[in-house]
């Protein structure tokens, strides 16, 4: 029998770092509080706070691509991020082709915010971890494996 293993997933930008945490059993993927990227760079105590808490056996971070498939600005910025997770976390790292993962994640709350399933207005913060839940699903969806 397959043991579950947790999963967390990074949406990475330059002001916030959108994050969620899934399993590998139910394949479900849950927008946790997005972590604030300061001058410095990012919060790195605060994502270890995370990953203690939540004890991930693998990370995921989306890397953005332009509509043509080739890479996008933040790219590099975004695997650089990825290896350096890998590096002070000792973890694997999965990357997932994060493609329009925010405007996905944009469409999916104000559509629960006008069902009446969400109270509170949509913020940034919850746009970029409800980013990173759809790349977690990509991820579960077999991309980047």
């Amino acid at each position: 029998m397959t043991r579950a293993q947790t999963v967390l997933a990074f949406d990475f930008g330059l002001k916030r770092i959108g994050i969620a945490c899934g399993d590998t059993l139910t394949r479900g993927a849950a927008p946790r509080p997005a972590s604030l990227v300061g001058k410095a760079g990012p919060d790195w105590e605060g994502i270890a706070r995370e990953l203690r808490a939540l004890a991930p056996g693998l990370l995921v971070v989306g890397v953005p691509y332009n509509a043509d498939g080739g890479e996008g600005d933040m790219s590099a910025a975004a695997r650089a991020f990825a290896a350096e997770l890998g590096r002070r976390f000792a973890l694997p790292v999965h990357l997932v082709d994060e493609r329009f993962s925010s405007l996905e994640a944009s469409a999916q709350l104000k559509q629960r915010r006008a069902s009446g399933q969400r109270r509170r207005r949509v913020q940034r913060a919850d746009i970029d971890s409800a980013a990173a839940a759809v790349i977690l699903g990509r991820y579960f969806a077999g991309e980047g494996q």
